[in-house]
């Protein structure tokens, strides 16, 4: 058996970003961590939880911390996919980088009965914001600033995402599946 999730990033349009993946169904939550890490473009550089409507829902998946104040309900390195999601249309919440918010919105579309050894993306929508830009308020404002050559920040802002070239530009509907399959073939 195996899930075939669509993760979408909450709050940011034009366009959305999002992707739709299949992932074995005896994969953990920490390894479903780490596919949506790769599947965004994400660089697995914050903590991160699931839980079934966000901050303040429980049961909360996470990696337990000596630093934590409050212990997860479920151990993310122990607790299997398939011991949370049972049904079709079931929906849970994602949670990376407790300081830029990055919330994504899980959907279980379809459980297959085929099994899959791997994980892999069937499709997806726009580019991953860049880390700490300051959630999604900050990454609409960057995608503007970005925008418009004649921004007082846009060269500051080009340098800072990595864009060296004066002709090159951010594309935010950029998304590349062949990239991020590859990525998760080799996990």
């Amino acid at each position: 058996m195996a899930f075939q999730f669509r993760i979408q990033l909450k709050n940011i349009q034009k366009p959305p970003v999002w992707r739709r993946v299949i992932v074995p169904e005896s994969f953990t939550f920490e390894q479903f961590h780490v596919v949506i890490q790769e599947s965004f473009g994400w660089g697995n550089y914050h903590l991160f939880q699931f839980s079934p409507s966000g901050y303040g829902s429980e049961p909360i998946i996470a990696i337990p911390s000596d630093d934590d104040w409050e212990k997860p309900a479920k151990n993310a390195s122990k607790t299997r996919l398939s011991s949370v999601f049972k049904t079709e249309n079931q929906k849970y919440t994602y949670i990376y980088d407790f300081g830029d918010d990055w919330e994504h919105n899980i959907l279980v579309e379809k459980i297959l009965p085929e099994a899959a050894l791997k994980a892999s993306c069937l499709a997806g929508k726009g580019a991953c914001p860049p880390e700490d830009c300051g959630g999604a308020w900050g990454y609409e404002r960057l995608k503007e600033i970005l925008k418009d050559p004649n921004h007082k920040e846009h060269k500051e802002m080009k340098e800072w995402i990595g864009i060296e070239d004066v002709k090159d530009r951010f594309h935010p509907d950029e998304f590349d599946l062949e990239y991020v399959n590859k990525v998760l073939s080799e996990l």
